[in-house]
């Protein structure tokens, strides 16, 4: 399929670029987004939730009261968690939540991801360009001429380039990465995607692998 390629002031070059169909137009993969999202975001969690069980809790060990004749239920332990200030019953303990998913899955993945921004016209392609110095108002500007100012962008480049990054930084809803850099959730978590020229090529390379 193929795509105009535009320029930083939102013009026309005259050119298109050929995307390959393998991996801007496949039938997206539901379970296979589904799957590497959820790896993604399971490999954020720090895991070092911790909650003090009965034998971890600071207290006396004196039977709080006598066995029979209360007419309550028995109580051996101040750190009952019957108890305020007793221990957690199965609290949360430090663990890892990551889990492994095979590179083919995670390539098909992204590939879906692509495909159904494709089939939803969000993906823009433009000329590699750079900046002389780093400008937050000129990088607006260039979220105007793009017609991508007001929803959120993720621009992919073939490398970082430090004035457009620094550009770009104060502005939360643009995100720049680096085409090698790319994985579904952050495709899947925006309005818009503008490729660069070379990212494209970048891209194609890694995932026809």
């Amino acid at each position: 399929m193929k795509l105009k390629v535009y320029n930083i002031e939102g013009k026309e070059t005259g050119r298109t670029i050929e995307l390959a169909d393998e991996i801007f137009g496949i039938e997206p993969n539901e379970h296979a987004i589904y799957l590497d999202v959820k790896q993604y975001l399971a490999n954020q969690r720090q895991g070092t939730h911790k909650a003090k069980e009965r034998g971890e809790v600071a207290g006396s060990t004196r039977k709080i009261k006598r066995q029979k004749g209360t007419g309550t239920a028995r109580a051996g332990s101040i750190k009952n968690p019957l108890f305020r200030g007793g221990g957690r019953v199965f609290g949360p303990r430090p663990r890892d939540y990551r889990f492994k998913l095979n590179k083919k899955l995670k390539r098909l993945a992204r590939k879906s991801a692509l495909s159904h921004m494709m089939k939803e016209g969000k993906i823009k392609v433009v000329e590699d360009f750079d900046l002389e110095v780093p400008k937050t108002k000129e990088f607006v500007r260039i979220l105007n001429n793009l017609d991508v100012a007001n929803a959120k962008s993720l621009w992919v480049l073939d490398e970082l380039k430090n004035n457009v990054y620094l550009s770009s930084r104060n502005l939360p809803a643009v995100k720049i990465v680096r085409g090698s850099d790319l994985n579904t959730y952050i495709i899947l978590n925006t309005d818009n995607i503008v490729l660069s020229e070379p990212a494209v090529a970048q891209i194609e390379a890694i995932l026809k692998k």
